[in-house]
């Protein structure tokens, strides 16, 4: 493991102030209030002013001072609700401001899993703040975030993957039988039923006849307007973490054996008997394979800072078959990401700076780019004007 790359302190020697951004409207908004905790937890108070940020259920943001434990609902006690919007203003006494801004941000990170945090909505209002933030940009995050998409995209890298078809929620409201009739042509049963934008396994089916696959397709498309119907194959779940800009590193290869038929919502946070194996008991050619796809995976999407790459691995015929990533991996207790570093000799807290110092690395690579350009007038080659240069002043006509 690389030991460049550590949270470096900020300007004048003071501590990098972190804002930590979590809940969000998602259905996995209590996943990300676990997942924060354990993120401004790991952070070094010596060397970080953590920033807490929650997104509520409602959409509103709040913020707080401290970094102690978060409330279930981060619109209760103990967070500054920035609250008073009329009319599309702010309106707030001195002393209310002076409480609910939380200042100018070193770096953000961004631990809201699902739509609204994991999509690229939230990348681009911090590169519009220019901010730096941890993780994928937003075509990168967008693109995870999808998977109808990022499918299409792997198989154009040439990346192996399951055979999937992908129905839109008006197909299901002209003809449902019909596309459960397509589906069972395609693929025959078992098959399964996703939802394309989401995480966690929320609204996810697995389909064994006709009966479940219409269930399974009604429950899909309460969650969004595209659907995947996927053929399902009798496969182990492997998984490895991507860490990395330019240069991606990646971890050894993780199983997880769930507690039901797959690894569903209830399986990775309610019930107990799910585990994860690291490393994975499998062949060294198949690690070694499945490291592979994941940088490739990591790229294809054009990724930054970290993510998690799934992978199944069919029992019969041992063919590794890249599943999806995730660019905002969980960090629950839990959580195969931190756990895939800290068996690859990357405890969490030094896990958290190094993402931490990625994100500044990017960003500050991001504003070497020319963003001036000045027209040559005597038809020669136009002249630049280097990054952060003001030029002269246009004379006005």
């Amino acid at each position: 493991m690389r030991k460049g790359g550590t949270g470096r302190r900020g300007s004048g020697g003071r501590r990098i102030r972190v804002g930590v951004i979590f809940g969000g409207r998602s259905v996995e908004h209590e996943v990300s209030l676990v997942s924060a905790r354990a993120v401004m937890k790991a952070l070094d108070p010596a060397r970080y002013e953590v920033v807490p940020i929650g997104i509520t259920r409602q959409g509103r943001w709040v913020t707080g001072k401290t970094s102690r434990a978060i409330p279930p609902d981060p619109s209760v006690r103990g967070l500054v609700p920035l609250r008073g919007r009329t009319s599309g203003a702010i309106r707030r006494s001195p002393r209310e401001r002076r409480r609910a801004n939380p200042g100018r941000l070193d770096v953000v990170f961004p631990i809201v899993h699902g739509a609204g945090g994991e999509d690229g909505s939230l990348q681009g209002v911090l590169d519009l703040a220019d901010i730096p933030y941890v993780g994928a940009g937003v075509l990168g995050s967008a693109l995870g975030m999808d998977k109808a998409t990022m499918k299409a995209l792997f198989r154009d890298a040439g990346l192996p993957i399951v055979d999937y078809q992908v129905i839109r929620r008006p197909d299901l409201d002209r003809d449902i039988e019909g596309v459960a009739t397509g589906a069972e042509q395609a693929f025959g049963y078992p098959c399964f039923v996703k939802p394309s934008n989401g995480g966690s396994s929320v609204g996810v089916s697995k389909a064994h006849d006709r009966r479940e696959l219409l269930k399974g397709l009604r429950l899909a498309a309460r969650y969004d307007r595209k659907i995947i119907i996927e053929r399902a194959i009798a496969a182990r779940e492997v998984e490895c973490s991507v860490l990395g800009n330019d240069e991606p590193e990646v971890s050894i290869v993780g199983e997880i054996i769930p507690a039901h038929e797959f690894y569903d919502y209830n399986a990775k946070y309610l019930d107990e008997g799910s585990r994860l194996e690291i490393p994975a008991r499998i062949a060294p050619d198949q690690a070694r394979l499945v490291r592979e796809y994941a940088l490739r995976a990591f790229r294809a999407l054009d990724l930054a800072g970290m993510a998690r790459v799934d992978f199944f691995l069919d029992r019969t015929t041992e063919a590794v078959f890249l599943n999806e990533v995730n660019t905002i991996p969980g960090f629950t207790p839990i959580s195969m990401y931190p756990k895939l570093w800290e068996a690859s000799g990357l405890p969490f807290p030094r896990l958290v700076d190094r993402l931490i110092a990625l994100a500044r690395d990017r960003h500050a690579d991001r504003k070497t780019l020319i963003t001036k350009f000045t027209p040559s007038r005597d038809g020669g080659r136009p002249a630049i004007a280097p990054a952060g240069s003001r030029g002269r002043r246009r004379r006005r006509a």
